[in-house]
């Protein structure tokens, strides 16, 4: 019987198979356990004997069985481990990968040109004081621009937009803030922190209260520059928008230059580009305006730095600001129908960006 169930445990080659074994000799019902069973029916003198050589049989059996179980264990997670195994000489698996917005795409090609012109890059904020944002850039209380149909206002709060008073002190003046209708504001507080002769373009987003449809969003984009320092013209102005164009549309392209009216230039324009479009076409597109930075806007920025205790050195400087929407560059660029597509996170739509904007 030992031998049996020695060779029985040899030839197992699984752990169930082994448990039968186990099961056939030392179970409950097993071979040994029932000759252990029997031992009562045998003489006194026969027993001790006899029990001794059962229990060294169950012993061999026992320890075979503990032996054998290690190792098919141990078989059986070499074989999960190598069907786990990674080839480490195998390709990675791809990964989706992000591109850059459309509109992140037209704001770098335009700093890039204007930085190799030597221009800075400044940014500020999208709430802003409705003297930043209208009065110091010449745009009186009675412009159509300042009406609630063309602006969102800011409602005052209980402890007013310039916060809380300290304890017992009278109520701070509110100032009338609003989301800033143009990055023009930030030409005002460029000149503050800055002294002539200097070169900068501010990026970012505006707020006008209109009707969506497929060319205009309450929400958008600009690119504002202005460059002031001494006798600055229209030729340097027009240059650098001719500079601009070159290097959106290549060398070919050529700039217009039409009348135009805005309260913080003097005299103004409109600026259009004429270049060879995707579908073989060549036409003139309106990119944005431009002009002559107005005197009382160097007034009220000398004002303005004169409340700050510093020194008025802009009255009598000349200089020239644009600006233009990027929106419309990448409409064109990229063959985008509807303004809305750029907003409405669509990967429908932002998806095939990807290689081309990655």
């Amino acid at each position: 019987m030992q031998q049996e169930a020695l060779q029985e445990i040899r030839d197992a080659s699984t752990l169930d198979a082994l448990q039968a074994v186990k099961t056939r000799y030392v179970g409950k019902s097993g071979l040994v356990t029932r000759e252990l069973g029997s031992l009562g029916k045998l003489p006194p003198e026969e027993r001790k004997a006899r029990g001794a050589e059962i229990n060294a049989i169950r012993q061999a059996i026992d320890t075979a069985l503990t032996e054998r179980e290690s190792v098919l264990k141990r078989e059986a997670l070499d074989q999960k481990l190598a069907s786990e195994a990674i080839d480490v000489t195998l390709p990675g698996l791809p990964l989706p990968a992000g591109g850059l917005h459309p509109i992140s795409r037209v704001y770098d090609d335009l700093i890039a040109i204007y930085q190799r012109m030597g221009y800075e890059v400044a940014e500020g904020p999208e709430v802003e004081d409705e003297h930043y944002n209208f009065e110091a850039l010449n745009i009186p209380w009675y412009h159509p621009a300042r009406d609630l149909q063309d602006t969102f206002w800011l409602e005052e709060s209980s402890t007013g937009l310039n916060g809380p008073s300290e304890p017992g002190a009278a109520p701070a003046p509110s100032v009338p803030r609003l989301l800033r209708t143009h990055t023009s504001n930030m030409q005002i507080r460029y000149m503050i922190d800055h002294e002539p002769p200097l070169k900068m373009v501010s990026r970012g987003k505006v707020y006008r209260y209109e009707a969506t449809d497929a060319t205009h969003e309450s929400m958008f984009h600009q690119l504002e520059g202005l460059v002031v320092g001494p006798n600055i013209s229209m030729s340097d102005l027009k240059g650098t928008i001719a500079e601009m164009a070159r290097g959106l549309y290549g060398p070919s392209a050529k700039v217009r230059f039409q009348p135009s009216y805005y309260p913080f230039v003097e005299p103004g324009a409109d600026f259009a580009v004429y270049w060879d479009n995707p579908r073989g076409e060549s036409k003139w597109l309106e990119l944005g305006g431009c002009g002559m930075v107005h005197p009382n806007v160097f007034k009220a920025v000398d004002d303005l730095r004169e409340q700050a205790g510093k020194e008025r050195v802009y009255e009598g400087m000349t200089g020239f600001a644009f600006g233009l929407g990027p929106e419309r560059i990448a409409m064109l660029k990229y063959k985008i129908p509807d303004i809305r597509y750029f907003y409405a996170n669509d990967p429908r739509v932002l998806g095939q960006f990807r290689g081309e904007l990655g």
